[in-house]
């Protein structure tokens, strides 16, 4: 195996040949800022004092990431001695090409809690501006980078106090693949509880090949002016958000694309991105880089509805603060077009508006005041430009503007196949071909990409299978149906879900069947818990030129409204009204928009557990006609319900609700379909796959059921190999008797295998008998719930010695936990305090003795640091003796804080200091999150020691309390602890 070291000298000699000056005597931070030094005075023709230079370094060096990287961009202002303002930049921003390269290696950054040694930096005009970690391993891409953010967050690290603040990318590499990401502040650069893993990359081609390999990978980005431009023109800083991100290689070539299309003034174009690839962001950019463009004047982003113009606005000005402004009618449209303000030169609106705006026979005549910009060079972006309106608006926009260029962005692209479809009317309507208004494609980045790329997740097809045909047209059977598969295909409603119905009549009936068949349920047993129901649908416009717009491409919705509008508008009331009950909330008819957006933000707010938003403010199944089917991305709606007809790019955008990547506990994008059909799936996949083959439906769809059994099956075999080779039995006791870390590691990834298939199967919907007796069969219940638990004691072992940087076996230095995977969605703190109120009763029906309770808080990754307490706790109780939740409650905290009181004293009494000084500095430590060492010191003051002996009685106290301080502190950090660790 080739060493690390070898890699590295290679790396070096690739980016010498590509122009870069090795600069081997730069090993320290003071040769760091002296290099930097000399390029900041040559840059901007000055010869800093010592006094000024300190100076400077105290202003630009910060902790805070994201004001360093806005530093690094702009014109900065300075005061010199003599008082006499020095404007400067950091590195030559107008052209980055013409800056210094430099690659220096073996950088050492000694601070007073952190010894850093970096393999590989890129300096631009003497800044540290990427870092390149090399690895001999096979890595795991998840586990390589926690170690940087470890690295990275340690107290005192150079990140935070050195021109290292000015870090914008991480590349790492074990030469055969290479993967990079941006630098960010704390808050966007960790794993959190959840798992949501910091966005990597791997480059790609314009036709998305990899490039993964390190050399060409230095070839084709770390190249001198595309590395330049990488980070000048293709980072974006997330204004919102105080966020870094860096454009996708398929984003930046459709930006190029553009943008080249519009310097050559060589036609139209449109890019084909699938739904979830992040258009918004790559339309954001195209509108920047075209806004400094002096040959254009206007430049208008596109949009088909009044939600989505209000959505687009507010994500660009994510990117940057107030660059879009609101157009509240097309009066403040037409102002918008005519004004010569910069601020105005991008437009986000929507069709409706441009179209009232350039008709003539408007009685306002817009169209007459928007004579003067009649010769001027106006770019058109038209957001999934497929839509109802755009055909008629096409013509008039190109007669209009007869210099203009129009570019649409589609993830469904309108093709021979899919332009005709059926109206309401039934009657044929041909939609205009994609082709035919954007004549050329410019870039395309399929569904097939993206999931290839884990950019957005797979499919599952649950069609559904009635007893008889009546019943398969039942709405009740349906509900029935639902009822039963909503828990498993929810992840026990960790998830929710859209019910596409066919017609408002249909929801109406719809929200009328949930409430009485759960009404039901509940008078029959009293353990059921019913789901929380919403519905949504536009209600009849009757003048209102809001809603008519909402509707304009929403053709079930705007056609039902027609018939019996007062019915389908008091059925909306008492919906509304539902919902107000419900949640708490005061919505109303004739403010719709707000109820709307409530609704899908409680679906965005999914988030468990329960200690963050309470089940009962959260949605489980939203029911819709039209409405959010398109353009609407919540990362925890994982299952459509569909029982309408879908076909086509109407089947693609509906189905793409679901597949928005979360983490592993979302597998894939739940489809249960009661009506489309299994050959509309194969259709639609054969047309939007951007590829011809029967490999298509294999990328687009998960294994068929009895597939993932089989590989669970294999899965659990490897195991009870494994553990035969240890000559120990498969079960979940003989795990503890392993001997060596490496066994132990070894369990931790063939039982992770295992868990992931696990989590996997038991989202399917359409398991059969045969199915069920063979998971029981493969791996039962009980010895998989006893396997977890003893996954999470070894675990909790491997993850400590991780956690103390000691000196690992690379099998065990590289184990990623992902414990997410082994943290139950339905179980949570209130509910395990609600089966032990109840196991105290001894009154429900499912009745759980203390063993099987033991052994559900011990199989859950949640608990992992409580579970002893939890179990001390239960042994406390008296069964019989009766308690609600709120007394358990109260009792368990009552039992932590004596438990904690009685640990405290033991260490008090071993290291022969005073009991209510350890719990003062405990108290002020927990309230501050700083360790103080003075005052740590001061516990020992009384035994009037010598400073070795007493930095000795230190470090063996240290060695007893701070795992009790991390277990109260839970996931806050405590500054200056690591000193003593």
């Amino acid at each position: 195996m080739k060493k690390e070291q070898k890699i590295e000298q290679d790396l070096i000699k690739k980016l010498e040949a590509l122009g870069y000056q090795y600069n081997q005597n730069i090993r320290n931070q003071t040769a760091l800022n002296a290099n930097f030094r000399q390029k900041f005075n040559k840059l901007n023709g000055v010869n800093l004092s010592d006094v000024e230079f300190n100076r400077l370094m105290e202003s630009i060096v910060s902790p805070d990431i994201f004001a360093s990287s806005q530093t690094l961009r702009q014109v900065n202002s300075f005061e010199r001695d003599d008082g006499t303002p020095l404007n400067y930049t950091l590195v030559n921003i107008k052209d980055w090409c013409k800056n210094d390269f430099e690659v220096i290696n073996q950088l050492r950054i000694n601070t007073k809690d952190s010894y850093h040694r970096y393999d590989v930096i890129l300096l631009i005009n003497g800044l540290p501006l990427v870092q390149i970690e090399l690895k001999t391993l096979e890595l795991s891409p998840r586990r390589a980078i926690a170690q940087i953010i470890d690295y990275k967050n340690d107290i005192g690290n150079g990140y935070t106090n050195t021109l290292l603040s000015f870090m914008q990318l991480f590349i790492v590499s074990n030469e055969n693949d290479t993967l990079y990401f941006t630098n960010n502040n704390q808050q966007h650069f960790q794993f959190d509880a959840e798992e949501h893993f910091l966005p990597f990359y791997r480059f790609a081609d314009k036709t998305n090949k990899k490039i993964a390999r390190l050399s060409d990978f230095a070839d084709k980005f770390l190249a001198k002016c595309t590395l330049a431009k990488m980070i000048s023109r293709y980072m974006v800083l997330l204004a919102g958000e105080q966020k870094l991100l860096m454009m996708r290689p398929y984003q930046i070539y459709a930006v190029e694309s553009i943008v080249n299309t519009v310097n050559k003034n060589d036609g139209n174009g449109y890019i084909w991105h699938t739904t979830g690839s992040g258009k918004t962001l790559t339309s954001f950019k195209v509108s920047t880089l075209l806004k400094a463009n002096q040959s254009i004047d206007k430049c208008l982003f596109v949009v088909d509805r009044k939600d989505l113009d209000r959505q687009t606005r507010e994500e660009f000005n994510k990117f940057q603060k107030d660059c879009v402004e609101e157009n509240t009618n097309t009066y403040s449209l037409v102002q918008r077009l005519l004004s010569d303000d910069y601020a105005n030169k991008v437009i986000v609106t929507t069709i409706q508006k441009l179209g009232l705006a350039l008709d003539g026979t408007n009685k306002k005549n817009y169209k007459a005041e928007l004579a003067p910009l009649k010769d001027k060079k106006i770019i058109f972006i038209f957001d999934e430009c497929h839509r109802s309106q755009f055909g008629k608006n096409h013509e008039a926009i190109k007669d209009f503007f007869p210099k203009s260029q129009l570019f649409g962005f589609t993830g469904t692209p309108i093709f021979e196949q899919n332009s005709t479809h059926k109206t309401i009317e039934n009657e044929e309507k041909t939609l205009v071909l994609t082709e035919d208004v954007f004549q050329k494609e410019l870039h395309n980045y399929t569904i097939t990409h993206a999931i290839e790329d884990k950019n957005v997740l797979r499919f599952r097809v649950d069609h559904f299978k009635a007893d008889n045909k009546q019943q398969a047209t039942s709405q009740k059977a349906v509900v029935e149906a639902i009822l039963s598969k909503h828990i498993q295909a929810t992840s026990g409603r960790k998830f929710n879900a859209i019910l596409a119905s066919q017609s408002i009549n249909h929801a109406i009936e719809y929200c009328r069947l949930f409430k009485e068949i759960q009404a039901q349920k509940q008078t029959e047993d009293e353990n059921f818990t019913p789901l929380n129901i919403a519905c949504v649908f536009s209600p009849p416009a009757q003048g209102d030129s809001d809603i008519k717009q909402l509707q304009e491409d929403l053709a079930q919705e705007q056609a039902d409204n027609k018939e019996n509008p007062n019915e389908k508008k008091k059925a909306l009331q008492e919906i509304i009204s539902d919902y107000n009950l419900q949640f708490n909330t005061n919505h109303n008819i004739n403010n719709f928009d707000s109820y709307y957006q409530d609704i899908q933000q409680r679906i965005k707010d999914q988030k468990y557990a329960n200690a963050d938003y309470p089940q009962r403010q959260k949605i489980d199944i939203t029911i819709v006609v039209d409405m959010l089917l398109t353009g609407f991305d919540s990362q925890y709606l994982n299952t459509l319900y569909v029982d309408k007809k879908l076909k086509h790019h109407g089947l693609i955008q509906a189905f793409s609700r679901t597949n928005r990547v979360l983490n592993d506990t979302k597998p894939y994008g739940n489809i249960i379909d009661f009506k489309t059909g299994e050959d509309a799936v194969d259709n639609a996949i054969a047309l939007f796959s951007g590829q011809e083959g029967e490999q298509q439906k294999e990328i687009w769809l998960v294994d068929a059921a009895p597939i993932v059994i089989e590989k669970l099956a294999k899965a659990v075999e490897d195991l009870e190999q494994f553990m035969a080779l240890q000559g120990l039995e498969n079960t979940p006791e003989a795990v503890l008797n392993l001997k060596g870390d490496e066994a132990r590691a070894g369990f931790i990834n063939h039982f992770k295998a295992v868990q992931k298939l696990s989590t996997q199967i038991e989202q399917y919907t359409d398991l059969e008998e045969s199915d069920k007796k063979d998971l029981a069969t493969i791996i039962p219940k009980d010895t998989l719930r006893g396997f977890k638990g003893v996954y999470l004691e070894v675990s909790k072992h491997l993850k400590a010695m991780q956690d103390k940087g000691e000196d690992l076996p690379d099998t065990v230095a590289q184990l990623d936990f992902e414990y997410v995977l082994f943290a139950s969605t339905v179980i949570d703190y209130d509910y395990i305090m609600n089966l032990i109120a109840k196991y105290t009763q001894n009154t429900s029906k499912d009745k759980m003795s203390k063993t099987q309770l033991v052994s559900l808080i011990t199989s859950d990754a949640k608990f992992i640091d409580e579970k002893e307490e939890l179990r001390e706790y239960i042994d406390t109780l008296e069964l019989g003796k009766a308690l609600d939740i709120e007394e358990i409650k109260q009792g368990y905290e009552v039992f932590k804080a004596n438990k904690s009181a009685d640990t405290l004293a033991e260490i008090a009494q071993k290291h022969n200091i005073k009991t209510f000084a350890l719990k003062n500095f405990v108290s002020r430590t927990l309230e501050r999150h700083i360790f103080d060492g003075d005052l740590f010191s001061e516990l020992f003051t009384h035994l009037n020691l010598g400073w070795k002996e007493r930095a000795g009685k230190e470090t063996q106290l240290a060695k007893d309390l701070i795992p009790l301080l991390k277990k109260q502190a839970e996931d806050r950090e405590i500054a200056g602890m690591s000193a003593y660790e």
